[in-house]
C-alpha cells in the first residue's frame, strides 16, 4: 500500500476483497470473543459459563458442532465486502485530502487521522451488521431457546420490536470503537510497511512474510485500542430492550459496578488470537487485488 498509490477507487475494490479474506480467516474466534463478552454473571457458588477461550470453543463445538463457531457469519460475510471497501476507500480519501499532490508522503499523525476518517465512513453499515451478528452468536451459548432463525429473521423481529432504531442500536458505541481503532490500524500498517522496506526498494513491493507481519501487527494494534469499546458495544447490542435506557453510559456504569475494569478486556485472548491471522489475510488480499488493479488499470 504505497503512499503514492492512494486511488480511492482502487482502495474501495481492494479493501472489499481483503474484507472477505478477513471474515473467512477470523469468524470462529470472533464468535468465541462475543460469547465470552456477553456470558451472564455467574450466580454465587456457581462457576462461570465459560472458564476461558478454549473452554468456550470446546463447549460450543460439543453442543453445536463446528458450525456453532460460524454462527452469525452470514451477516458479516454479506456486509464485509462493502464495509471494508468503504473503510479502505475512506482511508484513501483521508490520505488524499491531506496531500497537495498524490506523491506527498504523510506523517504518522496524518496517517492516523486518515484511518480515523475511514472509521466514520463504515459505521452506518457496521452498526446493524454487528447487532445482528452478536445476537446470532450469543443466542445458543446460554442454553436458551433459539429466537432467531437467521439474519433475515433477526432483522424482521428487531424491526417489529423497535423499528429501525432497534436495528441500529449501538451505533454510537460502534463509532466510539472504530474511529480510534481504524486510525491505529492503518497507521501501524503503513509504518511497518515503510520500516520493512529495504533501502532503495520501492515501497509497496514487500514479500509475502513482511506483508503478513505488517498486516497481522496492524490487527493487534487495532484491537488493543478497540476492545474496551467493543465489550460495551456487544453488551449493549445483545441486551434486552430497556436494559440500558441511557445506552453505552449505563452499560459502562453497570460493568464497573458489578465486574470492575477487568471486564473491559473480557474476550481479549480470542481477539488477539484472531487479530493476527485475520488481518494478515486482509492485507494479503488487499495487496494482491491492488497489484492486479495496478496491472490492468494503471491510470485508474
Amino acid at each position: 500500500m504505497s503512499q503514492e498509490s492512494s486511488s480511492p477507487v482502487k482502495y474501495f475494490l481492494s479493501g472489499g476483497f481483503g474484507g472477505v479474506c478477513t471474515v473467512a480467516a477470523g469468524h470462529p474466534l470472533d464468535t468465541i470473543k462475543v460469547r465470552l463478552q456477553c456470558m451472564p454473571k455467574p450466580t454465587p457458588g456457581n462457576p462461570p459459563m465459560y472458564s476461558g477461550t478454549w473452554d468456550c470453543a470446546k463447549k460450543t463445538v460439543q453442543k453445536e458442532g463446528i458450525k456453532g463457531l460460524y454462527k452469525g457469519m452470514a451477516a458479516p460475510i454479506s456486509g464485509v465486502a462493502p464495509i471494508f471497501a468503504i473503510s479502505f476507500f475512506g482511508f484513501g480519501v483521508g490520505k488524499r485530502i491531506q496531500q497537495s499532490s498524490p506523491q506527498d508522503k504523510l506523517t504518522l499523525t496524518q496517517l492516523f487521522f486518515a484511518g480515523a476518517f475511514s472509521g466514520i465512513f463504515t459505521t452506518s453499515i457496521m452498526a446493524p451488521g454487528e447487532r445482528i451478528k452478536c445476537l446470532l452468536q450469543v443466542q445458543a451459548g446460554g442454553g436458551a431457546p433459539i429466537k432467531y432463525a437467521g439474519p433475515i429473521d433477526c432483522i424482521k423481529q428487531l424491526y417489529r420490536e423497535g423499528g429501525i432504531r432497534s436495528i441500529y442500536k449501538g451505533t454510537f458505541a460502534t463509532l466510539l470503537r472504530d474511529v480510534p481503532a481504524s486510525g491505529m490500524y492503518f497507521m501501524t500498517y503503513e509504518f511497518l510497511q515503510s520500516a520493512l522496506t529495504p533501502k532503495g526498494q520501492e515501497k509497496g513491493k514487500l514479500g509475502l512474510f513482511q506483508t503478513i507481519f505488517a498486516g497481522g501487527m496492524a490487527g493487534i494494534c487495532n484491537w488493543l485500542v478497540a476492545i474496551p469499546a467493543d465489550v460495551l458495544k456487544s453488551r449493549l447490542q445483545t441486551a434486552p430492550e430497556g436494559t440500558y435506557p441511557r445506552g453505552i453510559r449505563d452499560v459502562f456504569a453497570s460493568l464497573m459496578k458489578e465486574e470492575g475494569p477487568g471486564a473491559l478486556y473480557r474476550g481479549c485472548t480470542p481477539v488477539m488470537l484472531r487479530a493476527f491471522p485475520a488481518n494478515a489475510a486482509c492485507f494479503l488480499g488487499f495487496e494482491a487485488c491492488m497489484t492486479f488493479l495496478n496491472w490492468i488499470a494503471p491510470n485508474l
